[in-house]
Formats: C-alpha cells, sequence, structure tokens
C-alpha cells in the first residue's frame, strides 16, 4: 500500500511550480463559479422566467463563450497571456456581483454574454501560460493536473453553493463567485508575475503559419466539436436517463455522476504518465478515448439491467481521462507552427460550439424520438469523430512524409 501511495505521487513529480500555482489558482476560479449549476433554477424560481427564457438565455451563454475564446486567443498573441488571465479574473469577479441586479430578459440575455465573454478569455491564455510553464516532456501531465483542479473545483462548487442559497440565499452565491474570482486574479498577481515566472518552453516563431490554414488542426477540432457533443449528453441528457428511464433518486444520480469526479482524481494522472511512456501516439490515444466513450452509450440500449449504467459510466470516465488530456498536449504541440493564442482558442472554440449546439440537440432528440434512438444517434456522431481522427492520422502521416524527404 505504501509502494501504490509513493508511486502515485511519483506522478505528479518534476512539474513546474508555476503549474501548481496556475491548477490552484484554476481550482479557485472554478470552485468559485458555482453560480452556474444552478443558474437555470435561479432564472426559473427567482426571477420567473419561462423554459424558453431560459433557453435562450443558455444560447446567449454558448455565444459568450465562442466570441471570448476568440478574442481572448486574439489578445493573448498581441499582448501577452499574463495580463489577459488577470483581466479576465477581475472583471469576472466584477460582473458576476453586478448579475444578481440584472432582472429583465434582455438585460440577462446581455449580462450572461458579456460575462461569458470576459470569462472565456482566460482559458486560451490560461492554455499558452501553461505551454510556456512547462517542460516539453510534462506537457500531458501539466494539463491533466489543470483538469484535476477543474474537476475538484466542479465538484466542489455546486455542493458549497448548495448550502450558500439554503443559508443566504441567491445573492449570497452571486457576491462569492465574484469574491473568488478576484481572489484568483489577485492570486495570479502575486506568484505568477513574469519577473517572477520561469518560462521553460517559450517559443517564437519567425513566419507563424495560421491556424486558419492548418488543414490537419481544422480535422482534428472537427473531431473534437463531435466529440464534445457527444461527452456533453453526460451533464444534460443523461442524468434525465437516469431519472425518467431508472427512476434513480437525486441522491443516486449525484453518487453516479460524482464517481466519474473521484475517478478521474485518483486514477487520471497515473494512467496519463503511464500512457506517455508507451508507444502510442496522441491520435491513437485520442482515437482510444473516443471509442470507449461510444461504447458507454451502446451499452445503455444493450439491456435494462440497472447496473448497466455504472458500466456506461466508467466506459464515460476511462475514455474522457485518455481523450482530453491527449487532446490538450496535441493542440499546445501544434500551436508551436504559428501564434499559440490562435490555436488554443479554436480548441477552447470546439468545445464551446458542442456547448452551443450539444445540449439542445440532445433534448430535441429525446423529445421526438426517445433515448433508445436517442443513443443510436449519439452513438453514430462518435463514429464520425473517430473516422475525422483516422482522417487526421492520414493527413499527419502526409505531412511527415513531405518534412522528411
Amino acid at each position: 500500500m505504501k509502494k501504490l501511495y509513493s508511486n502515485y505521487l511519483d506522478t505528479f513529480r518534476g512539474l513546474s511550480r508555476e503549474v501548481w500555482w496556475l491548477a490552484l489558482i484554476t481550482l479557485i476560479n472554478r470552485a468559485g463559479t458555482m453560480v452556474i449549476p444552478f443558474l437555470s433554477l435561479y432564472l426559473i424560481n427567482s426571477l420567473n422566467f419561462s423554459l424558453s427564457d431560459v433557453g435562450w438565455i443558455m444560447s446567449f451563454f454558448g455565444l459568450g463563450s465562442v466570441v471570448g475564446s476568440w478574442l481572448g486567443g486574439k489578445l493573448t498573441d498581441k499582448i501577452g497571456s499574463y495580463k489577459i488571465m488577470y483581466t479576465s479574473l477581475f472583471f469576472t469577479g466584477v460582473l458576476f456581483i453586478a448579475m444578481q441586479y440584472v432582472t429583465t430578459f434582455v438585460g440577462f440575455c446581455s449580462g450572461i454574454f458579456l460575462l461569458m465573454l470576459i470569462a472565456d478569455t482566460f482559458r486560451p491564455a490560461m492554455f499558452v501560460a501553461l505551454s510556456s510553464y512547462s517542460k516539453p516532456e510534462n506537457k500531458t501531465r501539466s494539463v491533466t493536473l489543470i483538469r484535476l483542479a477543474i474537476n475538484l473545483g466542479f465538484s466542489a462548487g455546486p455542493a458549497v453553493g448548495g448550502l450558500i442559497i439554503t443559508t443566504i440565499g441567491y445573492s449570497g452565491l452571486f457576491w462569492i463567485d465574484g469574491i473568488t474570482c478576484i481572489f484568483a486574479g489577485v492570486l495570479l498577481l502575486n506568484v505568477l508575475h513574469p519577473k517572477k515566472a520561469r518560462v521553460l518552453d517559450e517559443v517564437k516563431v519567425a513566419t507563424p503559419v495560421s491556424a486558419y490554414s492548418d488543414k490537419a488542426f481544422w480535422v482534428f477540432l472537427i473531431a473534437m466539436m463531435l466529440f464534445g457533443v457527444v461527452f456533453l449528453q453526460y451533464f444534460s441528457t443523461i442524468p434525465l436517463y437516469y431519472k425518467e428511464v431508472h427512476h434513480l433518486s437525486e441522491l443516486e444520480i449525484g453518487l453516479l455522476m460524482g464517481m466519474n469526479g473521484f475517478l478521474i482524481f485518483a486514477l487520471e494522472m497515473p494512467l496519463v504518465k503511464w500512457l506517455e511512456s508507451s508507444s502510442y501516439t496522441k491520435t491513437g490515444l485520442m482515437f482510444v478515448g473516443g471509442v470507449l466513450t461510444a461504447l458507454s452509450f451502446v451499452v445503455l440500449n444493450v439491456t435494462s439491467w440497472v447496473g448497466i449504467l455504472i458500466v456506461g459510466m466508467l466506459l464515460m470516465t476511462i475514455g474522457e481521462m485518455i481523450a482530453f488530456p491527449f487532446s490538450n498536449a496535441f493542440a499546445m504541440d501544434r500551436a508551436k507552427k504559428g501564434n499559440q493564442g490562435e490555436y488554443m482558442a479554436l480548441y477552447s472554440i470546439a468545445f464551446s460550439f458542442a456547448h452551443i449546439f450539444g445540449h439542445n440537440s440532445g433534448m430535441q432528440l429525446i423529445d421526438k424520438f426517445g433515448y433508445d434512438s436517442t443513443w443510436n444517434i449519439v452513438t453514430a456522431l462518435a463514429v464520425l469523430s473517430g473516422v475525422f481522427m483516422l482522417v487526421l492520422m492520414r493527413v499527419l502521416k502526409k505531412e511527415k512524409a513531405l518534412t522528411t524527404s
């Protein structure tokens, strides 16, 4: 047991001090955005908006994310990741506090769009900073550490948020969200100041390649967007399936969803370190992760046995643990060819688009065709994502042949 614990700790060794600080800032930031899981409840119960109104507000949420990711990438390439990160954190905090005073439909659509626009400029900037603070051989594990911070934040945030709502009310949630974002910005200013930070892998390209003309990267982005639409079903339609088809209680659903976060926290870093030392390519591992995620939907239609839900969640979790760290690492490696902010912005935008279309399309499919047919269609999308990954492998092989000839 002691050796197992020691081996687990070894998977975290070798990461730079700055990466650990960035992970802590991300943890504070993600735990702080605890208003997001309760947003639909707040809009319906406190502001008396209709379901249709909430749907439109969530669309503006996704659009703000798309524009913010794009703008963050552009600004990162012009003025640097550091300024974008602390500016985003500070103004996101201010906007969270201000949102509690917005009560009209048009006001909330405008406010949530602006909030997400400012908040998501942080993402491409953070990826570029993470790339420069990591040694080349540690990039995938550095990404994995950030993912652990995000998962811990998302796990702790809703639990604390529920407690705040019951004791203080929704206004307390907005205040604490805002204050934590500002605190994360102040922490960043103090611990990651450019004069203090060690840049371990600074990449300067004399004639940068535009991400928009990078054929291989576009194939990768399409594959990731399709994978994102499939993956996001676990945060919108799958909980409904648990409730309506298998009649699980909210507590049972919470435990099942919590299993995902626990397994990622316990196993993702050792799994990634082991896979890094294997002979598998990043693209091959992304393909395997996609296959496992597709199988998590296939098994749901095989039997009505309630235990299959655990099997499905396990398959999805392992698929996620493989696909996301290596897709992040692939995007950061590819970004070395050109403007890093532009590349990482497009990578973030792929998932923002998945947010816009994934949740809504899943709901519409269930309404029209039912759960079984929806899982078949979702599986087909996962297969299509896998096809694009195979195309990517061929494009990369041709690229390699051209550079070596």
